[in-house]
């Protein structure tokens, strides 16, 4: 599912990229600096930068001191801001082909599964919706820390 992985890429960058503002107030991170952190080219990296700057998550500049920074304060975006930045389908794909209609499960099976597969996915972007980057970047560091020893 390349889909799901940029949407976890996205969540990568912007939670770096609030990880700057904390620590050099807007502060622009270039694709490449992101990239090494993400551990990828940074071709992939500014495609996913401009589907967030499309949908408004982050500014670009260009010129000296080029780079990429949050467009919001952290509490502002919620992980389901992000997800609808990034995903363009529906989460479930039904088959690639019509199924024959003349079986009793090919012919049934898309519309017993399209409310199903519709719940599911609003209760997913429901939960994306309680959490921010901020809190993504919280608990990154919560437990970067842990795991390093310094808490316990």
């Amino acid at each position: 599912m390349a889909v799901v992985s940029r949407y976890t890429v996205a969540l990568h960058i912007l939670t770096l990229l609030a990880y700057s503002d904390a620590k050099h107030s807007k502060k622009y991170l270039t694709s490449e600096f992101i990239a090494n952190s993400v551990n990828t080219n940074p071709v992939f990296i500014r495609r996913i930068l401009s589907t967030l700057s499309k949908a408004g998550l982050v500014d670009v500049r260009y010129g000296t001191g080029s780079g990429w920074c949050l467009k919001n304060e952290p509490t502002e975006i919620s992980l389901l801001h992000v997800y609808e930045a990034v995903e363009q389908k529906e989460l479930f794909d039904y088959h690639h082909s019509i199924p024959n209609s003349a079986c009793p499960i090919g012919g049934n099976i898309t519309t017993v599964l399209k409310p199903l597969y519709h719940s599911a996915e609003q209760a997913m972007k429901a939960d994306l919706a309680k959490s921010t980057i901020d809190s993504l970047l919280r608990s990154t560091m919560q437990f970067d820390l842990t795991k390093s020893g310094v808490i316990n």
